[in-house]
């Protein structure tokens, strides 16, 4: 028997809350209503309409404040639209200079890869106007990436003068390098 008395207690519990939580949901929806007929309402704000007028001086007055408000609030959005003019254009300043050095930058980078280009031409001229003998003496001492880059810009003949001057280790890989300096390339 205690185990249908625990069950009809649990039962018993379930429809007090219910009526718990009936009387709660009825007292909460009151208050709204209630403290809307208390006179503690908060006042409208400067976007409510006005209450309803009477006369003709009412009406008027009415308006004179709505106007008063409406000329408050448009110089409100100029001043805004100033602010964001003077944002706006300081902002296309700085593009404006980023740009300018950015073309700087580009010059300079330009001007040095001109010169370091004019720098390795003459320099391979010069390996190349060398004897293949003392050439291939000094390309044996450089590292098979430098040796191939200057291998790679000189005529067929001088190269392979100085290639057959090297020692087979060197020259097989400069070989290398050379040769697949452009195997990732696209085909098409």
């Amino acid at each position: 028997m205690s185990a249908r008395r625990k069950a009809g207690q649990g039962a018993l519990f379930i429809v007090a809350m219910l009526f718990a939580t009936s009387g709660a949901l009825r007292l909460g929806s009151g208050v709204g209503s209630a403290l809307a007929r208390s006179g503690d309402a908060p006042e409208p704000g400067p976007e409510a309409a006005p209450a309803a007028c009477e006369t003709p001086a009412a009406v008027a007055e009415a308006l004179k404040l709505r106007e008063d408000r409406l000329a408050v609030q448009e110089a409100a959005l100029q001043d805004r639209l100033a602010a964001l003019a003077l944002a706006d254009q300081a902002m296309a300043g700085r593009m404006a200079g980023m740009a300018a050095m950015e073309e700087e930058l580009k010059a300079t980078l330009a001007l040095a890869d001109g010169a370091a280009e004019e720098d390795i031409q003459r320099l391979t001229a010069v390996y190349q106007a060398m004897k293949p003998k003392d050439a291939a003496a000094l390309f044996n001492t450089m590292s098979p990436e430098f040796a191939a880059g200057f291998l790679a810009r000189m005529p067929p003949e001088p190269a392979a003068a100085i290639l057959s001057g090297m020692s087979s280790e060197a020259a097989y890989g400069v070989s290398v390098i050379v040769a697949g300096r452009n195997a990732g390339a696209p085909k098409e």
